[in-house]
């Protein structure tokens, strides 16, 4: 039992460090760099970039992490859980909420510049840009936050599960 409480713990864990980091990584370089470059040229790159990453790998991830970190939570029940309980409350609850952010907030946006259409035949695509931009990014560091903040309490959890 004790074996199949730390693989649901380090599953949980590298999923939402995956996602904190795949987040991270837009805010500090992908985001900053597509809004250095014609907003047409961003507008497209962000289109393609919100088909591709919706693939199974990604979609693993997205939806392990929220999903293994209550299956984590779940397999820690009893007595020997109460210096963890609380961490893994927390993993679950912050990895939802990132995750629902992105599904209420980014993939919304990204789908409106998708309904944009065709960056080539757009009439003012710095507006579109702009129209897009600021809020998507203001979303993805949140959950860029929830995530990390998600992965710190997994983290804190192996800790303790392995000091026993």
């Amino acid at each position: 039992m004790h074996t199949w409480k730390t693989v649901f713990v380090v599953a949980a864990t590298l999923t939402s460090g995956l996602l904190a980091g795949l987040y991270y990584a837009y805010a500090i370089s992908v985001m900053p760099a597509l809004d250095q470059i014609d907003p047409r040229s961003a507008v497209h790159a962000m289109q393609r970039i919100n088909v591709v990453i919706v693939n199974p790998m990604f979609m693993l991830t997205f939806l392990g992490a929220p999903l293994l970190a209550a299956i984590a939570l779940f397999s820690v029940f009893g007595r020997e859980s109460r210096p963890v309980l609380w961490w893994l409350i927390a993993a679950v609850a912050l990895n939802i909420v990132g995750t629902l952010i992105t599904a209420g907030l980014n993939v919304p946006l990204n789908n409106r510049l998708d309904q944009a259409g065709d960056p080539a035949a757009l009439a003012n695509p710095a507006q579109t840009w702009t129209d897009f931009f600021g809020s998507w990014v203001r979303w993805n560091w949140a959950r860029a936050a929830c995530h990390s903040a998600a992965f710190g309490c997994l983290v804190w959890t192996l800790v303790v599960l392995g000091r026993k």
